[in-house]
């Protein structure tokens, strides 16, 4: 049978490799991704091993990428990415890579740091040319004042500005200046500087407070916004200029500023100095100008060509760290020159690892030709299912659940019809399931733009990844709904009503609640050709009573069906692994305990559609239908049941009791023979095998009935080594497990009713609640209130009814396969084949999955 049922053969070989050749033939290994090799060095520390220093300079050309990539993106440059990729470097063109990293790395840290020195003294320039600009004013108000004496300017310096600190400041050095006389008194010193326009207020309260108030205040806001060269941050600064008198403020003064980071410049107080200065700052800001736009462009320039090839570059180096990771995993033999290694491989594929394993030795120029050994082992192989781009969504589900054993039946297969289509029971609409095929469908025709946009958002990734579960499931809601003929709470009358309405106007304009009788003329008699009558879309009264019946009974009926499908799926793996005492006492009662209770159940139903109908004739009738559910009820515990009416048979057919009585005991024999059968069976191989000698028992005979004859793999069941009493327990445990669970299941799948029915009455509420307003609206008001109600109704159609309903449904079926289906036969103890692949190391960023 092909892998896509079961996994693929596994066999484990072992690798022999000329060391010359054996960095090229991992090479071709990894790009071929169909071998998983063994750590036979698992005691040996990672800084122990053989080439632990070409892993290290690999971890060392990543970095240095990394630091490009950042440069790269922080320059908004767009990365080429061709989508190719590029074979493994030969480990000698790791000396070439390694110089142009190291060149690339040191241009560009020379340039940023230059390009950061000139940037600071831009800014130290800039700020100064908005200092000796708004300390002009300063200096002009204060000009009388200066021609004062001492005293005369501190009692100025005292006013009412000063007491309620109303100045701001900004964090620059401007320098101070002390004026000699040739009485003894000096003149006010000042000091001037910018400062962040945040820190203003609590500068201002702690210059008054630790001088006392002897000091006078001015500042002026810089309009815009100065750059960081740090960090490249927008920030805005105020001027500031601070009168004072004596050292003792100064020293004072001074701290203030340096405490609250602010930058004090020098400022002459004559104003020829002051121009002469600014004119020397405006000359030497467009120097630095210039400079600092040659210096970006030759950034630029850079930058630009290492984009061009950093993806490559990327790829390659993670190429040859990912190979010497693995060359880790070998051991070497005595002589140093030939190194051996274990691989699990799929046994179709050892053709086409020997031929890549020739090309690897061709690549190199090594003579000696690798060796490949099949070896014996007793080891659990790990699950390798073969995929595509369609099936691996799928499968994902299925190994999110546990990984099939080796061998073991894969579901998978059948998940693809089987998943929407019970998704599709519970999100039956025609409207929305089109909106979820069309979204589905548009990732599939645009996958490749979207597969390399590589982003991070897992959500995004999620849908992505399972764009093909998206479009069946909205395919198969689209088919569902017309079914129930429900597109967005509305119906459709394509082949008209098969009903007709025979009461006259005024008793219809009358009552609020009218129904119609299938027993009268109002019936065709005929039923509608494709789904339910679109009459039922108006029938308020008995619309959910009839469609609750309807639902119901076909969830059992599809949920039967499916657990009997699981039951006959363990049929194949019992068979396949040769497991005679799992296929005599566990699947055939299984199996009948589920067909003579509940998929007996289930042909009472139709038993019940087809012979009573309200034109029957008595005791035919509708009024005559027995309750199935009191009837399986009372059929379980031996009862009779009552009749529905006066004159109503209680039985739908012949023999019914009988066959039901005879059903009951057969569900109830099954149940000693799961609990007792094999372990039985295993306690009288286990007594053969002691007296074999004596009788002449063979080998395989005893072998055969104490495993059941499983192989090595998943699916064989070994009883060997297991006491007794934990394979009574064990057995017991799963037969309550499978008696209970066979009707917890069953009404699992109600599930699917409850979550239709909830879908359905959800969409006509915001029907009746929200579009309808806007539908009722005339004129041209009504117009631009229904857009904008219609907007309202969209959105929440899309958010609730698709989105949130339709990963509530999706929860609900992945319970629904991985509890009620593969509980029947699935049991995912196995590992997953993880193949030494480049593709699967690069889609990881380079992670390199460790291996057994």
């Amino acid at each position: 049978m092909g892998s896509l049922f079961r996994s693929e053969e596994m066999a484990l070989c072992q690798l022999f490799l000329q060391s010359e050749a054996a960095y090229a033939c991992v090479s071709e290994l990894g790009e071929l991704g169909l071998v998983q090799f063994r750590d036979l060095n698992p005691d040996v520390n990672a800084f122990q091993r053989k080439f632990v220093n070409e892993v290290r300079r690999c971890d060392e050309m990543e970095r240095k990428l990394r630091y490009l990539e950042k440069e790269i993106k922080k320059d908004g440059i767009p990365m080429l990415d061709t989508g190719e990729s590029p074979e493994a470097p030969q480990p000698r063109e790791m000396i070439d890579l390694e110089a142009t990293f190291e060149k690339l790395e040191n241009e560009l840290r020379e340039v940023n740091q230059n390009a950061e020195a000139l940037k600071r003294n831009f800014l130290e320039l800039t700020e100064l040319k908005h200092i000796l600009r708004k300390t002009q004013v300063f200096f002009d108000e204060q000009e009388g004042g200066l021609n004062h004496t001492t005293e005369s300017m501190t009692r100025a310096l005292i006013t009412d500005e000063v007491r309620t600190a109303g100045a701001s400041m900004g964090p620059v050095q401007l320098g101070f200046m002390e004026k000699s006389i040739e009485r003894e008194d000096y003149l006010p010193c000042f000091v001037a500087g910018v400062i962040s326009r945040e820190k203003l207020p609590a500068f201002e309260r702690m210059l008054w407070r630790a001088c006392r108030g002897n000091v006078f205040l001015r500042q002026a806001m810089i309009e815009s916004p100065l750059e960081d060269p740090t960090n490249g941050d927008q920030v805005y600064k105020s001027v500031f200029i601070i009168f004072f008198q004596g050292d003792q403020l100064k020293t004072r003064v001074k701290k203030i500023c340096e405490g609250f980071r602010a930058t004090l410049y020098p400022c002459p107080e004559a104003p020829a100095d002051r121009r002469e200065m600014a004119m020397g700052v405006m000359t030497r800001i467009e120097d630095l100008n210039t400079v600092l736009g040659q210096t970006q462009d030759h950034r630029h320039r850079v930058l630009v060509a290492a984009a061009k090839n950093l993806k490559n570059w990327f790829v390659k180096v993670r190429k040859i760290k990912a190979i010497y990771h693995t060359l880790n995993l070998f051991n070497l033999d005595v002589t140093q020159k030939c190194l051996i290694a274990e691989c699990w491989v799929p046994l179709l594929d050892i053709e086409t690892i020997q031929l890549a394993l020739r090309r690897g030795t061709e690549r190199s120029g090594s003579s000696v030709p690798p060796i490949l050994n099949r070896m014996q082992t007793f080891e659990n192989p790990p699950t390798y299912n073969r995929t595509n781009k369609f099936t691996k969504a799928f499968q994902a589900l299925i190994d999110a659940y546990g990984v099939a054993s080796y061998r073991e039946m894969n579901p998978a297969p059948y998940t693809i019809i089987t998943f929407p289509f019970l998704f599709a029971v519970m999100f039956g609409d025609l409207g929305h399931g089109a909106i979820m095929a069309l979204f589905g469908l548009w990732m599939i025709r645009k996958e490749k733009g979207l597969a390399a946009q590589k982003t991070d958002n897992e959500i995004w990734n999620i849908f992505f990844g399972g764009r093909y579960i998206i479009f069946l499931m909205g395919v198969f809601s689209m088919y569902t709904g017309l079914i129930y003929n429900d597109i967005f709470s509305k119906s459709l009358n394509i082949f008209g009503s098969h009903w007709h309405l025979s009461y006259n106007k005024s008793t219809v304009w009358n009552n609020n609640y009218l129904q119609l009788s299938p027993a009268t003329s109002d019936y065709e008699g005929t039923p509608y050709p494709f789904g339910m009558d679109p009459i039922w879309q108006v029938a308020s009264s008995n619309k959910i009573v009839f469609q609750n019946a309807y639902k119901m009974k076909i969830s059992i009926i599809f949920g039967v069906l499916h657990m009997i499908f699981g039951v006959i799926m363990s049929w194949h793996n019992h068979t396949y692994f040769r497991n005679r005492l799992s296929l005599l006492y566990e699947f055939i009662p299984q199996l009948l305990f589920l067909v003579v209770l509940f998929f007996y159940l289930v042909l009472l139903m139709f038993i019940k559609w087809n012979r009573y109908a309200a034109t029957n004739e008595f005791p035919m009738t509708e009024a005559c239908a027995p309750s199935i559910l009191i009837t399986f009820i009372d059929m379980v515990l031996f009862k009779n049941s009552k009749a529905p009416g006066k004159d109503c048979n209680i039985y739908m057919f012949a023999g019914q009791s009988f066959f039901q009585t005879i059903f009951v005991l057969i569900a109830l024999a099954c149940i000693p023979v799961m609990l007792l059968g094999k372990p039985i069976k295993i306690m009288q191989a286990r007594k053969l095998a002691n007296v074999q000698p004596i009788t002449g028992a063979s080998d395989a005979e005893v072998g055969g009935m104490s495993n059941g004859g499983g192989s090595h793999g998943g699916g064989g069941e070994h009883h060997d080594e297991e006491e007794m009493s934990e394979i009574f327990i064990h057995q017991g445990i799963h037969t309550i497990e499978y008696v209970l669970g066979s009707v917890s299941h069953t009404a699992s799948y109600l599930r699917l009713w409850a979550l239709s029915l909830a879908h359905a009455q959800l969409a006509e509420v915001l029907w009746s609640m929200v579009l309808s307003l806007g539908l009722n609206k005339e004129g041209w008001l009504g117009g631009i209130f229904l857009t904008v109600v219609f907007a309202f109704w969209a959105v929440l159609t899309v958010g609730i009814l698709v989105l949130m309903e339709g990963l509530s449904a999706f929860l609900h079926t992945l319970r629904l396969h991985w509890v009620e289906f593969q509980s029947k036969f699935y049991m995912g103890h196995g590992y997953a084949f993880q193949p030494f692949s480049f593709d699967t190391i690069i889609e990881n960023g380079g992670a390199v999955t460790e291996t057994e």
